[in-house]
């Protein structure tokens, strides 16, 4: 795969759309939103590490970095454009960039391309889904050549998933270890296919529409530890959430410039207490709500220093309640810590 940069129009608008027309939201710190709740808040989010950080980029630039690449002929291109992440921990951790065309290893603060990802036939140009697959392989969408990718690190290979499925702008994909099936937003559709190990459709969910199952161009899509299915279902400014059998069980969300409202809703994930984070590129921020979608309490703020966002994207939350959020238009990974405080 060559290594190149392509700048749309598109992505040099949305920032200063951005800008201009998105206001500052606080801290993070817990509140009464405009949809009240009793619920009593006992957790809260540090902030942990980025990547890269000055550390890490201190040593791309060592002597003995700077030789092995001359040597070698090759150097690792950096970061432009984050947009998922997949984590065993905040030491090992794998990154989609939208900027790059390119798949990061990180382990240890060195993050690097696999040569059987940069030199992979597949082009990938068009990145935006990212999920941990059984046999600790890799799924990933590429909205631009809809098909599904399987990258399997233990053969050092990356390869189309079914060539035969044909897919409609192919975004969010989650595995479900329960019912060991691949559930894949399909954007343009409006609607999600649910396909077996070897990406073969079994079913397909939803319609265009408002109304519960359908969707009006969802996006992200993340399954939790007991088989229910989350999913962004974007232009109607919601997260809708399915049984494992793809019945439709509950929704929250609307559109506002308020504080538990939605505007760019993007990644979601759910942590160890059943509580939902929404990832909003508008408001630069991450939202957390209760399993009922009472708004909880936010983290994050529009800027460039630890814990604040341009433009966030994709989001993760690996077993011990670490979360991942993928910076994108500040070209990183920023790390935080989930907290449990005791009443």
């Amino acid at each position: 795969m060559i290594f190149r940069q392509r700048i749309h129009l598109r992505y040099l608008l949305i920032p200063l759309f951005v800008m201009a027309f998105s206001g500052q939201l606080l801290q993070a710190q817990p509140e009464t939103p405009s949809k009240a709740t009793n619920n009593t808040v006992n957790q809260s989010v540090s902030w942990l590490k980025t990547w890269p950080s000055a550390e890490s980029k201190r040593k791309d630039k060592s002597f003995g970095k700077v030789v092995k690449a001359f040597v070698l002929g090759k150097k690792t291109p950096p970061l432009i454009r984050p947009y998922a992440i997949v984590a065993a921990s905040p030491d090992t951790f794998w990154i989609s960039d939208q900027g790059s065309n390119n798949l990061y290893l990180v382990q240890n603060d060195i993050g690097v391309v696999p040569s059987y990802v940069s030199k992979s036939k597949h082009e990938l140009s068009s990145m935006v889904g990212f999920c941990a697959f059984f046999g600790n392989k890799f799924l990933l969408t590429d909205s631009y050549s809809k098909k599904i990718y399987c990258l399997n690190p233990a053969k050092k290979n990356l390869e189309i998933l079914n060539d035969k499925l044909v897919l409609e702008q192919p975004t969010g994909i989650a595995y479900s270890k329960l019912k060991q099936e691949i559930w894949v937003v399909e954007t343009s559709a409006h609607r999600i296919s649910v396909l077996n190990k070897d990406g073969e459709l079994i079913r397909q969910i939803g319609k265009r529409g408002t109304g519960p199952g359908e969707f009006n161009f969802p996006t992200h899509i993340w399954i939790d530890a007991k088989g229910f299915v989350f999913v962004v279902d974007a232009m109607n400014f919601r997260v809708q959430i399915f049984n494992e059998a793809g019945i439709f069980v509950s929704q929250f969300g609307s559109q506002g410039d308020a504080t538990g409202y939605f505007a760019r809703p993007k990644g979601i994930a759910t942590d160890s207490f059943g509580n939902i984070y929404v990832a909003d590129g508008l408001f630069h921020v991450v939202q957390v709500f209760d399993i009922q979608g009472n708004f909880l309490y936010k983290f994050g703020n529009q800027g460039h220093g630890e814990g604040e966002f341009w433009m966030p994207a994709g989001i993760y939350i690996d077993h011990n309640n670490n979360i991942y959020v993928a910076d994108s238009y500040n070209a990183r990974i920023q790390v935080f810590k989930l907290m449990h405080v005791s009443p």
